[in-house]
């Protein structure tokens, strides 16, 4: 049997000298050469072409290697009775932490303002808020939501979740559900966007969400462009319900030169870099998996199709 490699923007070569080492005589095969299609066991994918995933009889699952799965749950040639299993590994938490804690700070102390100063060079001082009177919000309380809180906490931040269904976590609220999702935002002063991209998420921040916030909050959404209807966002910058925020995600990508967010001066634009599924741990989680189902086991990381992550 066969693994498949089924990716238009990745780079195969270097996942198949991880899988030569990994599980050694597994025979590797990169799209589009796909051979006998019968022989095909398991699909390792990145942002797969519409319908490459069709047509393998004896598929036992599809191996996202990252942690979001919209993208292939919207391919409407994806065989629905094979599992799909989304990457989980430490690379890309502590890559989505390191991230988060960064544009947390960073607004937290101000940074952006003295960036202005220094452009002016004008030596002024903010007054500065600690840390336990500066409220986080993680819209998104699933595995990256919650590490990050943990480091947040750890710091001093009152954090607060929100998602789905209710989670624990030690030191931190957690909201659930529509109904508490107003109640979430109001004592946010720093929302933190982390969730999947569902039926129930898209657009999730939009003008009346952003009202919900406190005055002169920020934005970090380091989750899915399309949480956010983006002229909602840019509309609560020029009013000053946002103060700033940080956007990694957009609904477009590559960002359009003509974007007002480039030039925007309380918006930091990064290119979709809040974590980044590095090829070593992603390997070796995938090929973990492979055993696992080998073994009739199931695997880590398996996505409820239903509710999209």
């Amino acid at each position: 049997m066969a693994l498949l490699f089924v990716s238009a923007v990745e780079d195969p070569e270097p996942y198949r000298q991880e899988f030569i080492r990994l599980l050694p005589g597994e025979d590797f095969r990169i799209w589009p050469e796909a051979g006998d299609r019968a022989e095909v066991e398991f699909l390792l994918v990145w942002r797969p072409p519409r319908g490459a995933m069709k047509g393998f009889p004896n598929l036992k699952a599809i191996l996202n290697l990252g942690a979001g799965v919209d993208y292939v749950l919207a391919d409407p040639d994806l065989p629905r009775e094979v599992p799909l299993v989304r990457l989980v590994d430490t690379g890309l938490r502590d890559g989505m932490v390191e991230f988060v804690l960064h544009a947390v700070l960073h607004f937290h102390r101000q940074f952006h303002r003295y960036r202005e100063f220094q452009q002016r060079k004008s030596w002024t001082k903010v007054p500065q808020v600690e840390a336990a009177n500066r409220r986080i919000g993680i819209l998104g309380f699933g595995h990256l939501g919650q590490a990050a809180a943990r480091h947040l906490l750890a710091l001093g931040f009152p954090v607060a979740g929100w998602s789905r269904t209710r989670k624990q976590v030690p030191g931190a609220r957690s909201f659930a559900g529509a109904d508490e999702l107003g109640a979430f935002l109001g004592q946010s002063d720093i929302l933190v966007c982390l969730a999947p991209l569902t039926n129930e998420t898209e657009g999730i921040v939009n003008a009346r969400t952003l009202a919900q916030l406190p005055k002169g909050s920020y934005l970090i959404n380091a989750g899915r462009g399309g949480l956010a209807v983006e002229a909602d966002v840019l509309a609560a910058l020029s009013t000053g319900q946002l103060a700033g925020a940080a956007l990694d995600v957009f609904r477009r990508e590559p960002l359009p030169p003509e974007s007002p967010f480039w030039t925007h001066p309380n918006v930091i634009v990064t290119p979709h870099i809040a974590a980044i599924t590095l090829v070593g741990p992603a390997a070796r989680e995938a090929a973990d998996n492979i055993r696992r189902l080998r073994a009739g086991l199931a695997p880590n990381g398996l996505v409820d199709k239903a509710q999209g992550y």
